[in-house]
């Protein structure tokens, strides 16, 4: 049953990539592609509760099944197995089920494009790649998960690989991961070395035993976390996520909110018994968590395009859910990672219908307005806003607060540091979502006539998936993931002097979330001249804002420019020309000289030939008279 749900999707891409493009102008295309895009993620979901209920029959014992033997080395065997038990249950039910429900959504959205059949088959191959990431037994066959949708994001972000800025943003989100990557192998190394096993319910059961392995438990996490660094966007691997945008707006909702960017909290979830003995990698993680959630958020306060204003905010959220890894709260965290599937899904989704209805606008400088013309996409995308930021009862809510406190009281490296900066971080989330939500939808219109005059509510596949994830995030909070996941992931202890903090740092948090609520609404449902007023004040550090702290800049000169002139001084013009082409440029010169000079001799004249012959007879008897 677990091959067949990762198995599903793969037959999608089959199928489509085989026969989408011969069908393209048959009357029953179009349904085929439909048919099969959607139907068979569908089925592999269906698969999916079927398999939770029989895990819940046995008792939660994990479920193992072999899809067959890959290698056998000596006495290691490489197994391709898939392995269901609560974590990989949770991840593949928002797989399967929030990845589903971006298929159905993408009927409507990319239904007028030529490469529709083609964009299925791509979306069919990343889900098949993420059930393999988040299935498999192994650190192996999550490996070719990993790099699969990496290779899957390249494809569906430069889509639309005619505009040379897609191509390029596909191209970089690929290199990028692929530094990452090369910290998740070493770690691999490491522990194969030292376990002769990659099955990591396996080393997970070798931490947890009373003699610990004779292996640098820090270590192995530090190398697997610059793994989670690139796949999960965090400094200083977080550059490509925004860049990401350039994909169809599906894309950017599959690749940010269930899947891709969450591949990496899942992995250090999932080696929890590794990070459990590493505390110097936690604390690591736990920093570079926050100090991303922070860093995002503050370029997502002043970005103008609504869909970097929403990758922006996906690397901090990320960076809350690192922030939990780090201290212990492993299953907090990926309740944050259920709950943000279904707003930033949603969020996302929602962004997209304001993009279809405007005609492919994204400035937010040019909408306004449009909660009267397309009231269902406002209505999901307001409750999504407000789940994100925090407000009581909706699902972020209890999953971000949660956060705090064990970001606050955890045993395992909680610390009033960590949890100021992530309560900063949930202050500006709400502003900056807020303000996203007065720009785009309340307020007078900045539209253009001519986009104005055609706007108009998406088709129904689209707002009805809308509205399902609406309903999920307003009530995906009540979900105890961190209680459901606790027999496998238990929640750290707390400090038990703290205990009386936990009642009002709860109230503060909600107490953050208006505050940001009513900031924006105090700048932007004001005169205009209040934002520009603060914006000519601070023009400081909005141009830094507005150019996100110039890091591409700097990996451009520090990284980029020094590696070009690499390229072309030494690899190029030495090795390639210089070496390479002029040994064989030379050896061929020498032929054709050769060539030439014999040439000569042959003149076609029997006199000259008798003259050769003469000569080398002279010189025969000369050579041999001398040496006998």
């Amino acid at each position: 049953m677990l091959t067949a749900v990762v198995l599903l999707p793969l037959l999608g891409f089959v199928l489509n990539g085989l026969f989408a493009t011969r069908l393209r102008s048959h009357p029953l295309g179009h349904g085929f592609v439909t048919a099969l895009g959607c139907g068979l993620p569908i089925a592999s979901f269906a698969l999916v509760v079927l398999g939770v209920l029989k895990l819940a029959a046995a008792g939660w014992a994990p479920l193992v099944e072999t899809a067959y033997r890959w290698a056998q080395i000596g006495d290691a065997s490489f197994e391709v197995a898939f392995y269901l038990d609560r974590l990989s249950a949770v991840m593949a039910l928002v797989v399967t089920g929030v990845g589903s429900a971006i298929h159905v959504y993408s009927v409507g959205y990319m239904k007028e494009d030529e490469g529709y059949g083609r964009f299925f088959a791509y979306l069919n191959l990343f889900l098949f790649f993420m059930l393999l990431l988040v299935l498999g037994r192994s650190l192996l066959v999550l490996f070719v998960g990993w790099e699969g949708v990496g290779l899957a994001s390249y494809l569906l972000i430069g889509f639309w690989f005619h505009d040379l800025a897609n191509a390029r943003a596909g191209k970089k989100a690929f290199i990028t991961n692929r530094v990452g990557d090369a910290g998740f192998l070493l770690g691999m190394f490491v522990l194969f070395q030292a376990f002769g096993t990659l099955d990591m319910d396996r080393i997970d059961a070798s931490f947890a035993g009373p003699v610990l392995p004779a292996v640098s438990a820090s270590l192995v996490g530090i190398l697997l976390f610059i793994g989670a660094t690139g796949k999960s966007a965090q400094i200083p691997l977080h550059v490509w996520l925004p860049d990401a945008m350039a994909g169809p707006t599906p894309v950017s909702a599959l690749i940010h909110a269930a899947t891709m960017v969450t591949a990496g909290v899942y992995l250090v979830a999932r080696m929890s018994g590794v990070y459990l003995h590493a505390p110097e990698a936690s604390a690591v993680i736990a920093a570079i968590g926050v100090g991303t959630a922070f860093f995002a958020a503050t370029i997502a306060l002043v970005q103008t395009d609504i869909k970097k204003v929403l990758a922006y905010s996906t690397i901090s959220q990320l960076g809350f859910m690192f922030l939990a890894l780090g201290v212990g709260a492993y299953g907090v965290a990926i309740f944050h990672l259920v709950t943000h599937a279904f707003f930033k899904a949603c969020l996302f989704l929602g962004a997209g219908s304001v993009i279809h209805a405007l005609g492919g606008e994204q400035d937010l400088r040019r909408m306004g307005g449009l909660a009267r013309r397309i009231p269902l996409t406002f209505v999901t995308f307001a409750i999504a806003t407000a789940a994100i930021a925090g407000i009581p009862p909706l699902a972020g809510f209890f999953s971000k607060d949660e956060i705090l406190w064990y970001a606050f009281a955890s045993t395992r490296g909680g610390s009033p540091l960590l949890w100021f900066f992530g309560a900063a971080t949930a202050l500006m989330t709400a502003f900056y979502m807020f303000r996203l939500l007065w720009l785009a939808f309340l307020g007078p219109s900045r539209m253009a006539p001519e986009v104005e005059h055609h706007v108009h509510e998406s088709p129904r596949s689209m707002t009805s998936v809308l509205v399902l994830l609406a309903v999920l995030s307003a009530f995906g909070g009540f979900i105890a993931v961190p209680h459901f996941l606790e027999p496998q992931l238990a929640l750290p202890a707390t400090d038990e002097h703290l205990h009386a903090w936990e009642t009002p740092l709860l109230v503060l948090s909600v107490v953050l979330a208006l505050a940001g609520l009513a900031l924006a609404a105090f700048l932007y449902g004001g005169p205009s001249g209040r934002v520009d007023a603060l914006r000519a004040r601070f023009a400081g550090a909005h141009r830094w804002l507005s150019g996100k702290y110039f890091i591409d800049e700097l990996y451009e000169a520090v990284i980029g420019r020094p590696l070009v002139w690499v390229s072309d001084r030494v690899f190029l013009r030495v090795g390639d020309r210089a070496l390479l082409d002029g040994t064989l440029n030379g050896m061929a010169a020498v032929a054709r000289g050769g060539a030439w000079v014999l040439g000569r001799v042959q003149t076609g004249s029997l006199h000259v030939y008798a003259w050769l012959v003469l000569a080398g007879l002279a010189g025969a008897l000369l050579w041999s008279w001398r040496h006998v």
